[in-house]
């Protein structure tokens, strides 16, 4: 059996099946990327949730896994060398599972930098812009009576979905037939974009014909449907 006790983590969040991966999240768009990938690559592993609304991102224990106390963070027991490691945000943890994997990474060198280039444009740009608009449409940033913060998010996102719809010209996903990492970087955000932050008008999506059906497909995924309820909220 592992020995996960050198992570503080696991004494607030117990580890029942500590051979296994261990996820801390909350199935939010930065959430689901990894709860998704666990779940398309069948690698086995224990969620956790962790409570973001109750601050238990900021706790000791989670910060002794990622000092920069977002979600999500994960233990593989039986990592590099068969040693333990923990890792935090979800680009690299992609990143990282594909390669244990062997699965929704080009082994082409040029193909899989192609592929992780679209996955830092998704960490870089469209997760804090499409956040942002989040915040001052939805939440707290509503409020707010100067509009200006609001429609600079929009516009900015409305931007990178045109980006995304050239992108998908011709071609089922990203990286064209193969379905990759950089689509399951995506798709929680695309989701809640028009879904729970109900900010389609603002940004035309319904103007958009690549996007949607790209949306499509990959939410009638098995897997996606799974890994967007994962792990289960409070």
């Amino acid at each position: 059996m592992s020995d996960l006790s050198a992570f503080p983590i696991t004494q607030r969040w117990p580890a029942q099946h500590p051979d296994r991966i261990q996820l801390y999240s909350l199935p939010t768009p930065n959430g689901v990327k990894v709860s998704i990938m666990l779940e398309e690559t069948g690698l086995p592993y224990e969620p956790h949730t962790i409570n973001i609304g109750q601050n238990e991102t900021w706790t000791a224990e989670f910060l002794s896994l990622n000092p920069n106390g977002k979600i999500p963070a994960i233990i593989d027991p039986n990592g590099p060398g068969g040693k333990p490691i923990g890792l935090f945000e979800s680009g690299a943890i992609l990143i990282y599972l594909a390669e244990k994997a062997g699965k929704f990474l080009p082994s082409d060198l040029a193909e899989r930098y192609e592929t992780i280039q679209w996955v830092f444009f998704q960490m870089a740009a469209v997760g804090p812009m499409f956040g942002q608009l989040g915040f001052f449409h939805k939440f707290a940033g509503r409020e707010y009576e100067d509009k200006r913060p609001r429609d600079r998010y929009a516009a900015e996102s409305k931007r990178l979905l045109g980006v995304i719809e050239t992108r998908l010209a011709g071609r089922d996903w990203i990286m064209g037939d193969a379905y990759t990492i950089a689509d399951i970087s995506l798709l929680g955000w695309v989701r809640n974009l028009v879904g729970f932050y109900g900010a389609g008008e603002l940004v035309d999506y319904s103007s958009l014909k690549h996007v949607p059906a790209w949306l499509e497909r990959g939410l009638a995924r098995p897997a996606v449907q799974r890994g967007l309820e994962i792990p289960k909220r409070p």
